[in-house]
């Protein structure tokens, strides 16, 4: 897949993120970005959560 360099350079991931940074990161991420899958311990945190994917 493609990515998507502009939206990388405009929406980097906060340095030291916690666990609602970087699910809201990825949530962004797929929506705009295709070069990466969400890891597999996040998609399991947001499943715990309800939040889907």
């Amino acid at each position: 897949m493609k990515t998507n360099k502009e939206w990388h350079h405009a929406n980097r991931m906060p340095v030291n993120a916690d666990i609602e940074q970087r699910i809201a990161w990825h949530i962004e991420h797929a929506k705009n970005c295709g070069c990466r899958e969400i890891p597999e311990k996040l998609k399991l945190e947001m499943k715990k959560r309800n939040i889907k994917i």
